[in-house]
């Protein structure tokens, strides 16, 4: 059976994009139901109640987890990696704002091209995509900045928004350093169900007792936040990131990543028309540099496609 996977088509672009509004608003979601339900606790009860649908779907479809063909150890480290990301979303997402938190988090693509590139010798960075880092890290500069700002000449910073989007930081370390672990190990060649088993156990595991014992486990059971979990655990944490991993097995990744940055830009657009989050003007700069530099770096092969074609059209 080939292996070969194709260029992006009209069904793709669609899924990319409502896919890319999910991971946006789940960030804005988590947000708004904090006051009921806290964002690590979120984190927790919807892994779990994924991991029970990723696990029923695994034995209707007949598929068993295999411990003995050298993926458990690397299965564990993806696990506590996925839910140390979430550990760090959580507490920051009670000090930040959704908008910040999806921008810095979704920096995770720029640590995992560095991470490859010192892993894997196919994966080595290209100079366009070592442009993409650098103009992606001024922009992290330069939004973090954007908590400074001079007030009659004296410099005043919210230290906890600060603290936040530096969480928000380490989230997306977190998450490249995942996707590090999946690309270099024979985790990658596992099924989707497998992959994503490991990591909703872990975090259920391992993010339960720490929201108990950080005082963050009270639940006030309104409808929004049953409704906004219902939703995190089916829709985000089950079914779309199935989908993502069909995606990647039909259509080239490459394609496929220069969407990624699509989910930063609904994410922010969310919190500022649900939340009603302000923008600083250093945020919103520092932000495009990030996207920019997200996108030479994910879909730097596909710009490189996209310029030869240029090249060779004939002059008329």
């Amino acid at each position: 059976m080939s292996t070969s996977r194709q260029p992006i088509d009209a069904l793709a672009m669609g899924l990319m994009l409502l896919l890319c509004m999910l991971w946006g608003l789940q960030q804005v979601a988590m947000k708004a139901t904090a006051p009921d339900m806290s964002p690590l606790m979120q984190v927790a009860l919807r892994s779990g109640i994924a991991a029970l649908l990723v696990g029923a779907l695994m034995l209707w479809r007949g598929e068993r987890m295999s411990l003995r063909d050298g993926t458990f150890w690397p299965g564990v480290v993806v696990g506590c990696l996925f839910a140390l990301e979430y550990l760090l979303v959580g507490v920051g997402m009670r000090l930040t704002s959704a908008s910040h938190m999806v921008v810095f988090l979704y920096t995770a693509p720029l640590f995992a091209a560095l991470g490859l590139h010192w892993k894997l010798p196919a994966e080595r960075l290209k100079p366009l995509q070592w442009a993409g880092i650098a103009v992606a890290f001024g922009g992290i500069v330069l939004a973090f900045s954007g908590h400074a700002g001079p007030q009659r000449g004296t410099p005043t910073i919210n230290a906890n928004m600060l603290l936040g989007d530096a969480l928000g930081l380490l989230g997306g370390m977190a998450w490249g350093a995942t996707t590090v672990v999946l690309r270099s190990t024979k985790l990658g060649q596992s099924p989707a169900t497998q992959t994503l088993l490991y990591q909703l156990v872990a975090a259920c595991v391992l993010l339960l007792p720490a929201a108990i014992f950080m005082g963050q486990a009270d639940i006030l059971p309104t409808a929004m936040a049953w409704a906004n979990l219902a939703f995190q655990s089916v829709i985000v944490s089950f079914a779309s990131f199935l989908l993502w991993f069909w995606l990647l097995k039909k259509y080239l990744a490459s394609q496929l990543g220069v969407f990624s940055f699509l989910t930063p830009l609904f994410g922010v657009g969310f919190g500022v028309w649900l939340l009603g989050e302000p923008l600083e003007p250093r945020f919103v700069a520092g932000a495009g540099l990030v996207l920019a530099g997200i996108v030479l770096v994910s879909g730097h092969a596909w710009l490189a496609q996209v310029l030869l074609r240029r090249k060779a059209a004939p002059c008329v």
